[in-house]
């Protein structure tokens, strides 16, 4: 049986990329963790945290899922993948800042502008919820007759914003903003160019990340 171009790729990492870094990976391996951020991001097969970051391995704690969505702190839920790993990140990792990426062109948030109730989506359909609010601001802000494209581009920078609310629900990540120890930074990353604006909240937009320099 042939191959399959992932495990033929994993042969390349090992004698490239690998073998070039082995003492730093080693390290980790020995060492354990210790991440400066974490990067929760959409899951995207465009969206590669490190590679748009230019991080190695170790610096971003990576936490991804459709939509880059963050589901308000409910403790009582059964399963809840995303909060899990935002506890783990804060509360054992100590990480001293999140990230909250969006990017254009994206899936989820065109989808909220889509019938998808005759489509055996069951928990997709729920997990969209998440990002009602930013479609209905950037309804509210363009109007219903607004071309598709603007209504996408503003409902994903509103996203951003948003889930950026949500996490604060968490109170150990409030907490921690509270007293300086943690930094929320809410991001789009531009899938067509590469660039990334950030989101500034003195202004409420979205402005070049050079200009954060």
């Amino acid at each position: 049986m042939p191959k399959s171009s992932l495990l033929q790729g994993n042969e390349k990492f090992q004698k490239s990329y690998f073998k070039k870094h082995e003492k730093e990976l080693l390290e980790l391996a020995k060492n354990g963790q210790h991440p400066k951020a974490l990067f929760i991001g959409c899951a995207d097969s465009r969206v590669v945290p490190n590679l748009i970051t230019d991080t190695p391995p170790g610096d971003l704690f990576v936490v991804r899922n459709v939509g880059n969505f963050v589901a308000p702190y409910k403790p009582d839920e059964d399963y809840h993948s995303t909060a899990a790993g935002i506890e783990y990140a804060v509360s054992a990792l100590n990480v001293s800042e999140i990230i909250i990426c969006g990017h254009t062109h994206c899936g989820a948030i065109a989808s909220l502008y889509s019938d998808i109730e005759t489509k055996p989506f069951i928990h997709t359909k729920k997990w969209l919820s998440l990002g009602h609010k930013a479609k209905i601001n950037a309804v509210l802000a363009l109007g219903r007759d607004a071309q598709k494209d603007a209504l996408f581009r503003l409902s994903e920078k509103l996203n951003v914003v948003f889930q950026i609310e949500n996490l604060l629900t968490y109170p150990y990540v409030k907490e921690k903003l509270d007293n300086g120890e943690l930094f929320i930074h809410g991001w789009l990353y531009d899938i067509e160019s590469g660039a990334i604006e950030f989101y500034d909240p003195d202004i409420c937009d979205f402005l070049p990340l050079e200009e954060d320099a």
